[in-house]
């Protein structure tokens, strides 16, 4: 059902044309249910190239001055993570749906304003978590569901790259939003603590290689390493569960993930109420390993098509404000650990929807 104040064709704006605005722009050209109205970056020139190849749009340096819905009816923020938080909350104020890139904000509380504040003028706010609009995410997350992999143990992953270095936000905030999106998904369970360790070399305010370690309840754990500083590019994860393992590599043209029916399993001899290790015997089972199909489709064209959707259809997206503030949850708590060194992070500890209620929305 088409929500009846819904334009039938979309009017959106997009703020920050660099690294990623290039890919937002071609696509959103290329659905029918949408059309670019306003094109704004602070560089000049830049947007110049930008309006010779979309005539049709507005464009402006002053992100202010295009968030009025006389402009756009939505609006997308792909500019340094920084600016998220006002950005995102001039559009809402002025009364548009808004998509933000990861992460969402910098604090939870900025995630938690921003959230009360859509709800507040009834409108979309959708974070741009694009591997949870992907083909392989989604035929683990499907697996998960059918119970294929049993209790997962734990998840790895490893986002390795050398460059681009960002000099706004370190390796943890520019790349490890993608694998804890990923492992939220799949966990089904929201982590308790998380730990960080990490190294700055290019530049002592911004670390360049982070590991952290996010606990979960049930005693499951998923472990995330990051690095714009390694020779080669690499975007793996490990899921390990009591029936079946899984790999899922991003970069693999063809079978992005497959599959191993491989197991450990200890046979209780004692049949004693005290028991040591000796007691058991381990077993391991080899089965087969298959690579399941998976019908690919351009994860960020299924991501801006189903933003589109929440808005015309009035749905309530995957990736709403909710599960961006989650992830910023995980990071800032990251961040603690490892600035301050203090081991583990209980996410508790850190601000509360409840009490970012009286939190001022204007800076």
């Amino acid at each position: 059902m088409i929500h009846p104040h819904a334009p039938k064709k979309l009017r959106i704006g997009i703020v920050g044309l660099g690294y990623w605005g290039p890919n937002l722009a071609r696509v959103l050209n290329s659905l029918e249910d949408c059309v670019v109205t306003v094109l704004c970056d602070r560089d000049p020139e830049r947007l110049q190239s930008f309006a010779q190849k979309y005539p049709m749009a507005h464009t402006s340096i002053d992100a202010a001055e295009i968030m009025t819905t006389e402009h756009v009816d939505a609006i997308i923020i792909s500019t340094p993570t920084k600016t998220h938080f006002h950005l995102a909350q001039l559009a809402l104020t002025n009364g548009i749906h808004t998509f933000v890139e990861k992460p969402l904000a910098t604090s939870t509380a900025e995630c938690d304003a921003l959230i009360n504040l859509a709800d507040a003028n009834n409108l979309k706010l959708f974070v741009g978590h694009v591997f949870l609009h992907s083909a392989p995410v989604e035929k683990l997350k499907e697996m998960v569901l059918n119970d294929e992999f049993g209790e997962i143990y734990y998840m790895s992953s490893t986002r390795l790259n050398l460059g681009p270095v960002r000099h706004d936000v370190s390796a943890l905030w520019d790349l490890a939003p993608h694998d804890i999106s990923i492992m939220l998904e799949l966990m089904e369970s929201s982590p308790v603590a998380v730990n960080c360790s990490g190294l700055a070399y290019l530049n002592p305010l911004n670390h360049d290689v982070c590991t952290l370690n996010i606990h979960f309840e049930n005693n499951r754990m998923g472990i995330i390493h990051v690095s714009w500083l390694d020779p080669h590019k690499k975007r793996e994860m490990t899921i390990v569960g009591s029936k079946k393992m899984a790999i899922y590599n991003d970069i693999e043209s063809l079978e992005k993930i497959k599959i191993y029916d491989n197991g450990v399993e200890f046979e209780d001899l004692s049949h004693q109420d005290s028991t040591t290790y000796a007691d058991f015997r381990v077993s391991y089972r080899y089965g087969d390993i298959h690579s399941p199909r998976i019908n690919e489709v351009e994860p960020l064209k299924a991501e801006l098509k189903d933003f589109i959707d929440c808005i015309i259809e009035n749905k309530q997206p995957k990736t709403d404000g909710h599960n961006g503030r989650d992830v910023v949850q995980v990071l800032e708590a990251a961040e603690r650990s490892l600035n301050q060194k203090l081991g583990d992070v209980p996410l508790a500890s850190l601000l509360r929807a409840d009490t970012v209620k009286e939190m001022k929305l204007v800076r």
